[in-house]
This record gives structure tokens, C-alpha cells and sequence, in this order.
């Protein structure tokens, strides 16, 4: 980390008294290190949060004063951090992986364009998410936001650049301590628990608007883009949509919301969950993906053709995501729980069809004008890591554009109610996931093989609980 440069005082055009620079009233990031001082001392800001996702994507980092971040300070984190599961323990070495006998450091390295504040801290708190390199300055490739450079890399060795808008959705539920009991939907303004089937409902929000009004506020004191915010069929399920951009600008920005929603609703009293399926009976939350790909070049999106009509890349951009989403899967539905959510005949689709408008297929083309032509992956779920979803479904579709891969025919109708065209089992899916080689290295191999070793180890770690279902027909019956 360099420090900043000497602050320069500009005098103004009236002489005398310095003039405030434009940038120390950014919301959201800033260009240099000698702007950092400059931002940083104009809020009076105490303690800055260094943090990067980890592979769950949950919030790792280290916190320090404000003088100790501008100082020439290195910054680092133990590689072991990147290999945990989501319990807390470590995967054993096998297909691949071999954890790092010296576990040595990685360092932090802080994407200044990230920089906002924290507004739920009582003292003046700033954040930066950072990326991870080696000590020799090589990038970390298993880690969750360099794996998505990386694909990005790819595209942009074709003259490409992705453009993505996410969709979340989260539960509100009530305080639960206890994870014997289960999750309960909230009590809303007029003093009853939320019910489902409110989907669109303005009553429905309007039940959470102190909480709303403080999502709002937190998310427009970060720079962060609220597009629409709805309630969802579920009982205190929410929705919100960004709006569209560069991929690494809404991973982060979906990083962000996470840890701001949560926050929000710790502020009163009750807990947002982002798990993919947290009420039995209830629909589940899923993490959309609007994906579209602009020509560098000539400014304009490649799906569309001159005349306004969908283009081949287009139709092999969609024949990748038909081949390789079921391999890719345990990155859009990375837990037992996710499994949940993928059920037949239910609100989430559990095939890897296409068709335009059709909400039961994969892969939804909304209606659109030409320039804004985009294909929605519906298949993630909200407890996706937001830049493993991104990677995974990118990496997809450029394999596709790349092989020249013919998607099939669009559906017309009902796509969700037969077949099933997923893998039906965390384990199922990391074996696929495992068999897809090219995939496997768009990702980046040392990725692949962490991420995988992971998985197979949070299975065996949920393989040890016995549910109530088991004790409801086994325990007197067999």
C-alpha cells in the first residue's frame, strides 16, 4: 500500500480560503491515494473495514484507524481464509486440492474505486473492498473477485465487455436464536405476521416502511443504485433490482446490499435472511441475472443485429448457457438448502430451456427494444456468492460464443412441469461441476479444485445433523 501524497491547497478564485475539491463529496470511490486523505478527512472518519468476499461470500477483512490505512501499511490475510467452509472447518486435500502446508499470507490490495462509508457505525467508519495477490504481486486466482476478473479478462481479449443487472431477493423473518425452531415470517406495522401471496402488494411493503426508508438511506449514503424495490409471493419476501453495469461494479454492489439489508433489519429487531429456501411452504429467493454483451469497439450490443433482429452470437451465447449452466450449477445453488428452492413445479425453473418472455424457462429473453436485447439467467439463488454467479453464467455463454454452440429451439409454453435438466444434489453438481474441463479453466483450475474440495466438505458436515423429518417417520416406523 503506497501513502498518499503531500495535500495540495488550492487557492480559490476569490483568494484566501481553500477550495473543497469535488471528489471528498463522492458517495462512492476515489482515484488516488492522495484523494483518499483528502476524502477521509472531510468526514472525519475514524476506522476504515479493509474486506473482500470470501467463497461463501461473506465479508472478510481486517479494521484499523484511518492514519494506519494512509500510512505506507502492508495489509494481508491468511490464504486458509479462502478455503473454509461455511461452518468454519477446512476440506480435506484430494481431487485436486492440497491445502498450503506454510499458509502463508495473501495481500490486501484496496480497489480505492470501492471506497464509501458505513453508515449503520456510531463512530465515522469507512469501508474498501480489496482484491488478493501473492507476495510476489502474482493475482490469487481462487479467490471469489479475481475469479470473476478473470472471465471478464476473457471477454475483453475478444473486444467484449459484459453488462449484467442483478435481481435479490431476501425473507424478512422474525429474531430466531435457536436454529432448532424453525424461521417465522415478521410482524409488519399493523401488528400481525406477514402472509404470503402479496406479490407486487404496495401493502405489502408498506407493512416494512421504517425499515425500507433505512435500506434506502444506507444504500444512498454508499453510492449504491436502487432501480425498484417490490415485495415478492412469499410471506415478508422482498425483491430489489439493480441497475445495469460493469460486472465487478454490481458483484460489489450486491456484496454491499447483502451486509446493508442485513443491517437494516438487525436495526429493527428482525433478521433478513438470503438463504435460497428459509420457510417451508414458502417460495424461494433467487438472485436473477440480466446479461447482455457490448461490441468494445463499436458501442453496441452484440445480440442485436443492424436490422434489429437477434444475431448468432446471440443464439450461441444462449446455446452455451443450455450446455454448460448444469455443470456450473453448484455456484448458483452452493448449499444443501438451494436445493430446496429447485423443485418441479415450483416458482423456480429446474430445466435449461429458453424462450422469450417465459418465466418457467432458464434462460428468459425479456421484452425489449434491440439495443437493450439480454437473456435473464432465472436459475441462481440468493445465496449465490454474487461474483462466482456473475463468473459462472459469463464463463458460460462465452464458451458458447467462442464453440459456436446452437442453442435449441425457444419454448412456448410450460417449461418447468416435466423433466428435470438440473442436477437434483449438491454432490451431483459438484461432479459435474468437476467433469466440465473447459469450464473448469476458464474459471481457472486452482479455483475449480478449492471450490469443489469446499463443497464436498459442507456436505459432509450437514450429513451429520438429523432433521425433524427423520425423527417425525423413522424414529417409531423402522
Amino acid at each position: 500500500m503506497m501513502p498518499p501524497a503531500k495535500k495540495e491547497v488550492r487557492p480559490s478564485s476569490r483568494g484566501g480560503r481553500a477550495r473543497t475539491p469535488a471528489f471528498v463529496k463522492n458517495l462512492r470511490g476515489v482515484k488516488n491515494w492522495k484523494e483518499v486523505s483528502e476524502w477521509l478527512e472531510w468526514r472525519g472518519i475514524e476506522d476504515i473495514e479493509c474486506i473482500t468476499p470470501d467463497q461463501a461470500g461473506v465479508a472478510r477483512g481486517k479494521m484499523m484507524p484511518s492514519k494506519k490505512f494512509t500510512s505506507n501499511t502492508s495489509l494481508a490475510l491468511p490464504s486458509a481464509v479462502f478455503m473454509t467452509t461455511i461452518s468454519g472447518g477446512y476440506p480435506e486435500d484430494g481431487n485436486g486440492f492440497h491445502y498450503p502446508e506454510d499458509d502463508g499470507d495473501l495481500k490486501l490490495m484496496p480497489d480505492l474505486s470501492t471506497l464509501t462509508v458505513v453508515p449503520w457505525e456510531e463512530d465515522p467508519t469507512a469501508a474498501v473492498i480489496c482484491d488478493l495477490v501473492h507476495q510476489d504481486g502474482r493475482s490469487v486466482e481462487f479467490t471469489p473477485r479475481n475469479v470473476l476478473k478473470r472471465v471478464l479478462a476473457a471477454y475483453d481479449r475478444l473486444g467484449l465487455k459484459p453488462v449484467v443487472a442483478p435481481e435479490i431477493e431476501f425473507y424478512l423473518v422474525r429474531k430466531n436464536p435457536d436454529p432448532d425452531y424453525p424461521l417465522t415470517p415478521p410482524v409488519g406495522r399493523s401488528g400481525r405476521a406477514i402472509g404470503g401471496g402479496a406479490g407486487y402488494s404496495i401493502a405489502g411493503v408498506n407493512e416494512f416502511d421504517e425499515l425500507i426508508d433505512d435500506i434506502y438511506h444506507f444504500s444512498e449514503s454508499q453510492g449504491l443504485e436502487i432501480d425498484t424495490l417490490i415485495h415478492e409471493e412469499g410471506a415478508g419476501q422482498l425483491e430489489i433490482n439493480l441497475r445495469h453495469g460493469d460486472p465487478i461494479e454490481l458483484a460489489d454492489q450486491v456484496f454491499m446490499f447483502k451486509r446493508t439489508i442485513r443491517e437494516a433489519a438487525l436495526k429493527h429487531e428482525i433478521y433478513a435472511t438470503f438463504m435460497a429456501k428459509p420457510i417451508q411452504g414458502q417460495p424461494g429467493s433467487a438472485m436473477h441475472i440480466h446479461q447482455s454483451i457490448i461490441d468494445k469497439k463499436t458501442g453496441k450490443n452484440i445480440f442485436s443485429s443492424e436490422d434489429g433482429s437477434e444475431t448468432e452470437d446471440f443464439f450461441h451465447f444462449i446455446g452455451g448457457m443450455q450446455n454448460h449452466v448444469p455443470n456450473a450449477l453448484v455456484m448458483f445453488a452452493p448449499y444443501v438448502n438451494s436445493y430446496r428452492r429447485l423443485t418441479q413445479a415450483a416458482s423456480a425453473p429446474v430445466n435449461n430451456k429458453w424462450g422469450y418472455d417465459n418465466r418457467t424457462t432458464a434462460f428468459r429473453v425479456p421484452r425489449s427494444d434491440p439495443a437493450a436485447r439480454r437473456v435473464e439467467n432465472r436459475i441462481p439463488s440468493s445465496d449465490a456468492n454474487p461474483y462466482l454467479a456473475l463468473a459462472a453464467s459469463l464463463a458460460c455463454g462465452l464458451i458458447g460464443i467462442t464453440r459456436k454452440i446452437k442453442a435449441e429451439p425457444p419454448v412456448l409454453t410450460t417449461a418447468n412441469a416435466h423433466e428435470i435438466d438440473l442436477p437434483r444434489s449438491l454432490l451431483e453438481a459438484v461432479d459435474l461441476f468437476e467433469g466440465d474441463e473447459e469450464l473448469c479453466a476458464l474459471l481457472g483450475k486452482s479455483f475449480a479444485a478449492t471450490y469443489a474440495a469446499i463443497k464436498r466438505a459442507e456436505f459432509e458436515t450437514f450429513m451429520e445433523v438429523i432433521s425433524p423429518w427423520e425423527r417425525e417417520y423413522l424414529l417409531l416406523n423402522v
